[in-house]
């Protein structure tokens, strides 16, 4: 896909094998199939991997946080997938966020219930 991003590439893909498209084994498949709880599941656990690998010295720890961040990313991106969001809605929350503090944007979402 040339002048994609790897994350609009990489989001095809999630499509494709939620699909079945590939007509093989999918790990990608798998935990579309497992749905929310086994998605999420694994976000947690990346997580919690992203935690332990930012507490790590050298040049050893900066690669095993890169590492865990790529695992942390794709699994996000397979719940997007899973509920048919393109990365581009992702893109566009980010970009409306630039700009703003912090603070400032999280004291003007409504409040949970």
């Amino acid at each position: 896909m040339a002048g994609s991003s790897v994350m609009t590439e990489l989001m095809a893909v999630i499509a494709e094998r939620k699909a079945g498209a590939t007509g093989q084994t999918s790990y990608v498949k798998k935990l579309m199939d497992g749905g929310v709880a086994t998605i999420g599941g694994k976000i947690v656990e990346e997580a919690a991997e992203v935690v332990e690998a930012g507490d790590e010295p050298g040049d050893a720890g900066r690669q095993h946080l890169v590492k865990e961040v790529a695992d942390l990313v794709f699994h996000a991106a397979v719940m997007l997938g899973y509920h048919d969001i393109p990365w581009d809605d992702v893109e566009a929350e980010l970009r409306r966020r630039t700009g703003v503090s912090g603070l400032v944007e999280k004291a003007s979402r409504p409040p949970e219930a």
